[in-house]
């Protein structure tokens, strides 16, 4: 059984993006993997932006990050990047944060015009701290995702097929096979 730690990226405590994450780990949970999920927009803004490494909430991070086996990196796209939050706490973690892990970088937004943030904005920063392994990561359409009344989340047919084959892949990649994968 790994460790993963689940980054959400996203700035808004309702987002699409957080919610798809805390559904895949679900997944990674059922796969036998302990997550833990981490919400960026918790870790005070002073502490971000000010670049207190010193902060507990900061220094907390950088302690689950080194002691994780994995880690899936989520993020809203904006303006063809990873969200600004995301970027202030990567900056602080220490340069090869990444090292030893195997990552799976996700991303979700309005327009397909985004779909090469991960692979042009977002996978040559994990990759500089160190990433062993990034596995191919997945682009989701925020159409894609309804988030209903209740706070319930319902993913559209085809997304959720290529959700399950990347999860799958980063689960193998951790050295589990996954439970369908075996079942099948």
């Amino acid at each position: 059984m790994a460790t993963v730690l689940s980054v959400s990226g996203s700035p808004s405590a309702s987002s699409r993006t957080g919610r798809l994450l805390r559904l895949l780990d679900q997944r990674l949970i059922a796969d036998g993997h302990e997550v833990i999920p981490l919400d960026v927009r918790t870790i005070p803004a002073e502490a971000l932006l000010g670049a207190d490494v010193r902060h507990p909430a900061v220094v907390e991070a950088a302690g689950l990050f080194a002691r994780v086996d994995g880690v899936v990196v989520g993020t809203p796209v904006y303006k063809a990047a990873y969200s600004g939050v995301l970027k202030a706490l990567l900056d602080l973690l220490p340069q090869y944060a990444l090292a030893g892990k195997t990552v799976l970088p996700l991303a979700t937004g309005g327009t397909t015009a985004h779909v090469l943030a991960i692979d042009y904005a977002l996978r040559p920063v994990l990759t500089s701290m160190g990433a062993d392994h990034i596995v191919q990561g997945w682009f989701t359409l925020d159409k894609d995702i309804t988030v209903h009344e209740d706070g319930s989340l319902t993913v559209a047919p085809a997304a959720t097929e290529a959700l399950r084959q990347v999860v799958d892949r980063f689960s193998a990649a951790l050295g589990h096979t996954p439970l369908l994968a075996a079942a099948g």
